[in-house]
Formats: C-alpha cells, sequence, structure tokens
C-alpha cells in the first residue's frame, strides 16, 4: 500500500512552493520597510510555556509528548507565547520599542476545514513596549500595506473594538460576567438569533436588555468608517454604566479613527461593537481582518495584549500585534485572482544538438550560474527534440543551443522561448548579451553578478563552448537591445 501524507498536511510542489515564497517574500519586503526585525523560534516548546496563556486545555489541542528526558514538549502551535519567552528572558537588555515579525511553521491538533490544517505557516507582527495608539495604528498600517502589497487592494477590511467598551456594555445591560457575554458576541455570526438570544439570557441579559444589544449591532451593520462610527461612538461615551474603562476605550477608539485620516487607513477601518476575538489576553483593542465578499469572511486579526509578558514572569510592557495564516491568505488570494500561478521556471536551458558535447553544456552552464542566472542543462544525454520539450516544460525563457559546427566559429545560439526567433551571438559574449536581454527580470532566484565575477573555483570565467545556428538564425555581436 502506497503511504500518503498525514490527514491535515498538505504537500507543496515547485509550482505552489514558489507562490508561497512571492507572498512571504512580499510580507517580509512590506516589515522590513516598516521597520520590523524577523525573530526565528524554536519549533519545540515546553506544554507548560502554553498552558500558562491558555489551560490546561491547549493539550487537546497540540502535537505534545514525552520527549526522552521525561518532559512534557509540543510542536509549537502559535507564536505569541515564544515571543514572549524570549523577549522576557532578554528584557533587561532589549531597547525597547521591539517591532518583531515571524514567519514560521505552527503544529495544531484540529479538524481539518477550509482555511484550516494541522499544519500551517504564520505570520506574525508584533510591538512591544509602546503603551499608546501609536502601536495599534503602526500594527494595523502594516497589515493594510501586506495586504494591498500582495495583491488584496479593495477586497477587505479592517473590523475594529475594544473589549473595554464590549465589557461595559455587557455590565451595563447586565451581563453577570465578562466570559459568557463575550463568547456570545464572539460566537453571534455563527449562530441563528433564537440560539444568540439563549447565550445572552444565559449571561443575564433579560428581554429589554438582549433589544437594546440587538438594535446597537443592527444599526452597527457590521462595521462603521470613521465618519458614520463618530456618531454610534459618542453615544456609547454617554451610555448609562459603561463605566470608566468603556469611556476610556470609546476616547481610544474615537483617537484611533482620527488619527488614521490621510493614511489610507480610513478606506478600510470599521468600527464593529460585536467584535471580541476569541483568545483571553486581549487586554483592549481588537481587529480583524475581513473578507468583503467569499465563502470564508474572517480571515485572521490581533490585538492588544498588555499583560501578557507579565504572564510569563517578565516586566510589565505594554504590547500590540497581529497573525496571520497563509491557509486563509492563500483562499482569499486565488479567490481574488491574485495568487501566483507561476512556476520557478529557468532563465536559460542549455541544450546540445549531440550528447557528446554534455561537458561542454556542463561547462557552460555553471559559468551562467556563477554570474547568477538560473540555468540547467540536460542529465540524461536525450535527444534535441526532446531537451527542447524539457525546456519549455521548465518554463526557461531561452535555450541556448550547442553544436559541434558552431564549435570552430566561436559562436552560440540563443532561441527565445516566446516568440522562437534565434540570434547567434559571439560565445565569449553570451554572459553579456544574455544580461543585456534581461533574461533574469522578474526571476526570484536569480541576481545577476556584476561583470567580471570569478567563477565557482575563483579563476576567470572559461569561454564557453560555441553552440548551433540553427536555420534561419544569424551572426550578430551583442546588440544593445536584444530581440523580445
Amino acid at each position: 500500500m502506497p503511504f500518503q501524507s498525514l490527514r491535515g498536511f498538505r504537500d507543496y510542489l515547485p509550482a505552489d512552493t514558489a507562490a508561497r515564497r512571492a507572498v512571504f517574500d512580499s510580507v517580509r519586503r512590506i516589515a522590513r520597510r516598516y521597520g520590523f526585525e524577523e525573530v526565528e523560534t524554536p519549533s519545540l516548546e515546553g506544554l507548560d510555556l502554553f498552558k500558562v496563556k491558555s489551560g490546561e486545555g491547549i493539550v487537546q489541542e497540540t502535537f505534545s509528548f514525552l520527549d526522552k528526558g521525561g518532559r512534557e514538549v509540543t510542536l509549537v502551535p502559535e507564536i505569541t507565547p515564544s515571543v514572549a519567552r524570549v523577549y522576557t528572558e532578554r528584557a533587561k537588555i532589549e531597547p525597547l520599542p521591539v517591532k518583531w515579525f515571524s514567519i514560521q511553521r505552527l503544529w495544531r491538533y484540529e479538524e481539518p476545514q477550509s482555511g484550516r490544517t494541522r499544519e500551517f505557516s504564520q505570520v506574525n507582527l508584533d510591538i512591544l513596549g509602546v503603551p499608546g495608539l501609536e502601536a495599534d495604528l503602526e500594527v494595523l498600517a502594516v497589515t493594510r500595506a501586506i495586504l494591498e502589497e500582495i495583491g488584496l487592494g479593495g477586497r477587505y477590511v479592517l473590523r475594529l473594538s475594544d473589549r473595554r467598551l464590549a465589557e461595559g456594555i455587557g455590565r451595563s445591560l447586565g451581563a453577570k460576567e465578562a466570559g459568557p457575554f463575550f463568547r456570545a458576541l464572539d460566537r453571534r455570526e455563527k449562530t441563528p438569533p433564537s440560539e444568540f438570544a439563549n447565550e445572552l439570557a444565559k449571561a443575564g441579559l433579560d428581554e429589554a436588555a438582549r433589544g437594546r444589544l440587538t438594535d446597537l449591532l443592527e444599526r452597527s451593520g457590521g462595521g462603521l468608517s470613521g465618519d458614520r462610527a463618530k456618531p454610534l461612538l459618542e453615544e456609547l461615551g454617554n451610555w448609562p454604566g459603561l463605566g470608566e474603562e468603556g469611556a476610556r476605550a470609546v476616547r481610544d477608539l474615537l483617537a484611533l479613527f482620527e488619527r488614521a485620516k490621510g493614511t489610507g487607513l480610513e478606506e478600510v477601518l470599521l468600527f464593529d461593537p460585536s467584535l471580541i476575538r476569541g483568545l483571553a489576553y486581549y487586554t483592549s483593542t481588537v481587529f480583524e481582518v475581513w473578507a468583503k465578499k467569499g465563502d470564508i469572511r474572517a480571515l485572521f486579526g490581533g490585538g492588544r495584549y498588555d499583560k501578557l509578558i507579565e504572564l510569563f514572569g517578565g516586566p510589565s510592557v505594554p504590547a500590540c500585534g497581529i497573525a496571520m495564516g497563509d491557509q486563509t491568505l492563500e483562499l482569499i488570494l486565488r479567490d481574488a485572482g491574485a495568487w501566483p500561478e507561476r512556476a520557478p521556471g529557468l532563465d536559460v536551458y542549455v541544450a546540445t544538438v549531440d550528447p557528446s558535447l554534455a561537458p561542454q553544456a556542463r561547462t557552460l552552464t555553471q559559468l551562467l550560474r556563477s554570474e547568477g542566472f538560473v540555468a540547467d542543462y540536460d542529465l540524461l544525454a536525450r535527444a534535441l527534440s526532446r531537451q527542447m520539450k524539457e525546456g519549455s516544460r521548465r518554463g526557461s525563457r531561452w535555450i541556448l543551443l550547442l553544436g559541434p559546427r558552431e564549435l570552430e566559429k566561436g559562436e552560440v545560439t540563443f532561441r527565445n522561448m516566446r516568440t522562437g526567433q534565434q540570434v547567434a551571438v559571439a560565445a565569449s559574449e553570451a554572459v553579456s548579451w544574455l544580461r543585456a536581454a534581461g533574461a533574469s527580470d522578474g526571476r526570484p532566484d536569480s541576481a545577476p553578478a556584476p561583470s567580471g565575477e570569478k567563477a565557482p573555483n575563483g579563476s576567470a570565467p572559461p569561454s564557453p563552448s560555441p553552440a548551433p545556428g540553427a536555420a534561419g538564425s544569424e551572426r550578430r555581436t551583442p546588440p544593445s537591445k536584444p530581440p523580445e
């Protein structure tokens, strides 16, 4: 019986791997542009690290086991506790603010479904040491920049609220404890109205209170932009029984919308009083990225967690961050037609008329690689027609043809695989001609080296053996503008 991948785990073949790399490269580029520094943490941590934050129940969601020393360890299910651990260890020497990001594989033993696998990659962006709204705005701004960069402009909104406000609203409506009220709000989008009403009743809200809450949520309509949100927020600021923390949350939200003006955030930022976020460690601001349409609406989110570092034995350090999962990113990108569909591809595929020219093909391929081009050649001594098909299958932009007759002329022949046009070039000028042709433009793996770079053995690059001039090709010195 053939082996298969485990349920909830995916294989990524070259085209998928190239697409994922393109997306993650865009994330890294934007994160660095915004001043974030990349960190990596271990894939295996002590299980207690996650029990501290989430309790014993987390064990059911982890790939945990006893190691050979009898210690309880787990494949990491989320990055934030690891980031908290790292900062706690370095708190005395790490200057603030800290702006860290990571892109790492994580593991959760959950029921696989659309947008959720048991092994996944996640982008985390965290700011530590900034108590004011500047951190919230920066996290929201870098999130927007990433989504715009990867091709999701116009397809998402950033829903925003504050848990202090939600707690004040719940208390003013008769909620006995914040937890049951939060859970009811968090599940509102996924439950029928009757079930939502029952959950609110269990939380302590009577019929009149449930009516007031329903009216509030319906007026917000799933999210209000800044100008439309302002009157509702000002009304909530005077809500009877809201409390000082709730009133402070209103002031912070009003300030966030005001500061977002002129940044581009005002186009995507919405106030939604029903937004809670499920994780218990959020202390105030919470936000979620929502797709404007599609089967999966809530994509990912984050917020402020000002007490988490203390929970892991560190000092009191305010913190704010967001996490983006690769599976939901892929789904929305595919739905938007923005998922990179390109295969890795080659810049040049070196083909020979006769298998006896394999040594020359190998030498020339190594020269091209040393100059920064993505290059390959035939390893199976196949006929020229098969080599041409292989070059096409590999997505090569150019085929470089080598033949015995051209060896005597000191030439090589390039074929443009897009147009079929061929041109003969002096062998000694092959690299400079190829660079002028822009053969590596747009190749994520290509970074042509400066002219004159040494070959891998440290010596000057050898002059390549020339190549065949197929019918219709012509002899040329390197043109200033090669044929497209």
